[in-house]
């Protein structure tokens, strides 16, 4: 535990990519299998569910470092982090304890069967064996707030630096719904018998946003444009009979909709088919917010399946009777693509038709009429690109429409956590309704360092009530907030709910009563769902 602590704190302390990768290698060069695997789990994001109640970490804290839990909650406000407030009250450590990682984290897997009393003896003993940086990822660990600086891709280059395997293959290997109590790292990583896991994915593929002019990625005929579609990113598995759904959060989502569990038992060849996951009704996508009442459900009611019946739109396939097709040209994929959907007898599956362009303009126009067309704009993939793993530049971009944009009034603020901590960085705006304020969005991304320092020290000077680590402020400050689409929703007070509502600009040229009102959003809704 003291070694992969360290690894953590290593990580933690650096912001270059190659000096993580040099922590993670001759961390893996040096661990235990077992740790290994873990290792692996944890900073891909594989980590168990949650042990334990954190309310029940605050009081156990609080008691052993003899506070009062009032002061424990307010310094934990300031903090921002509650793996690190804890950390930061605990009375020195009594003894010293060479557990390892995978020691620690098969005792953690144990805590749900056991009495409260139990628990508490557990984590008390623990925290007491631990110096400060075991006790941060300790801590972090129990919270389930484990979150550090190592994206999968910097995890598969140290992987392959340590094995001296092919990224590709070892990043295929770790796609799938495994666990690193039920498995092995020689199994999951090294062993190449091809015993592969039939409900194993693919790594996605993504594109890059398209932020300079099209014309120079040269002649439009080149490359394969078809509408970027607005639902879930998905692959649809079938092999040997057996059908898998998985989102490109790496979740198997299979029982959340099981039209396209009959859709795969269509298919009338084995294959792995990218696309999106759509809600579809009456020969037109619905908006997002119908696809949502599906998410994170075990089993789906009769009512959601018809309210809110799903498609797949199928733009890739990557795999052909146990063939990999991912590094065959794209125009080829595409043709065997559109033949098996032309031999599937269901209505579950449309084709991503691209589009028969020459020139740029050409595609612009289609883009500008993307809303219209239930879409977000554009996907360009280049004809010859191969289906490569993660964000990779050159051929494929997304060409998105600009985001629609009402003016709002910032009338709460909120801490910020980790390194903002101090700063109010998350605010929730309001549209005019007749005399009164109405909430209708929360935002936190789109504004510089220098843009939130200087609305934080608003924030503190015009507090007007306080709760927590929110305030309420003097409705003084007008921002131009965008979003991507907009929906009715009977969970919020305004009766709207916004698709990635993001902070444009601030607009000091406008008076707080000159901001947009719950009308012009009601005007926008009318327009977004009547297209």
């Amino acid at each position: 535990m003291k070694d992969f602590a360290s690894l953590i704190t290593a990580l933690d302390s650096t912001t270059k990519t190659n000096e993580k990768l040099a922590a993670v290698v001759a961390y893996l060069n040096s661990a235990s299998d077992s740790d290994k695997l873990w290792c692996v789990a944890l900073l891909t994001g594989k980590r168990p569910r949650r042990p334990v109640k954190t309310s029940f970490l605050r009081v156990w804290s609080a008691e052993l470092a003899e506070l009062p839990l009032w002061l424990l909650e307010e310094s934990y406000f300031v903090v921002g982090d509650l793996a690190e407030t804890v950390t930061l009250i605990l009375p020195p450590p009594a003894a010293a304890n060479e557990k390892s990682l995978t020691e620690r984290m098969q005792e953690l897997g144990t805590l749900r069967q056991l009495e409260e009393a139990e628990v508490r003896e557990y984590i008390v003993n623990a925290w007491m064996e631990m110096n400060s940086d075991e006790r941060f990822v300790f801590n972090k660990l129990i919270t389930g707030g484990f979150r550090i600086g190592v994206s999968q891709k910097l995890m598969v280059r140290a992987l392959a630096t340590h094995l001296g395997e092919d990224e590709n293959k070892l990043a295929h290997r770790l796609m799938g719904n495994w666990k690193a109590s039920e498995t092995n790292f020689y199994d999951l990583l090294v062993s190449s018998d091809g015993n592969e896991n039939l409900s194993r994915p693919y790594p996605f593929y993504l594109a890059y946003p398209l932020e300079e002019a099209p014309e120079n990625l040269g002649n439009a005929s080149d490359w394969q444009i078809e509408y970027k579609w607005d639902g879930i990113r998905g692959q649809l598995i079938k092999r040997e009979g057996e059908v898998y759904v998985w989102s490109r959060g790496e979740e198997l989502v299979t029982d959340q909709f099981p039209e396209l569990v009959e859709l795969g038992r269509a298919l009338p060849k084995d294959c792995v088919i990218d696309g999106e996951i759509t809600a579809y009704k009456d020969d037109a996508p619905l908006p997002f917010t119908f696809l949502q009442k599906r998410l994170g459900r075990k089993k789906v009611g009769k009512a959601i399946l018809k309210e809110s019946p799903v498609k797949l739109i199928a733009y890739d396939l990557l795999e052909l009777e146990g063939r990999d097709l991912r590094e065959t040209p794209m125009e080829e994929r595409s043709e065997l693509l559109h033949k098996l959907v032309a031999e599937t007898v269901s209505d579950r599956v449309l084709l991503s038709e691209p589009f028969e362009m020459s020139t740029w303009k050409e595609a612009a126009a289609k883009r500008d009429v993307s809303r219209e067309n239930f879409a977000e704009g554009l996907m360009l993939k280049r004809k010859s690109s191969v289906y490569k793993v993660g964000r990779k530049r050159g051929d494929w971009w997304k060409w998105k429409v600009d985001p629609l944009s009402i003016d709002a009034v910032m009338i709460y603020a909120m801490r910020g956590h980790g390194r903002r901590a101090n700063l109010y960085t998350d605010y929730t705006f309001a549209v005019w309704d007749g005399p009164d304020l109405v909430p209708f969005a929360k935002a936190y991304s789109g504004l510089t360092d220098k843009e939130i320092n200087k609305i934080d020290h608003f924030v503190k000077k015009n507090t007007i009530e306080r709760f927590g680590p929110v305030r309420s402020v003097k409705a003084d400050l007008v921002f131009e907030i965008g979003f991507e689409g907009i929906a009715p929703s009977s969970r919020h007070k305004s009766g709207i709910a916004l698709r990635f509502p993001r902070i444009l600009r601030q607009r000091e040229d406008k008076k707080p009563e000159e901001a947009n009102t719950l009308q012009d959003l009601q005007a926008i809704l009318e327009q977004f769902t009547s297209v």
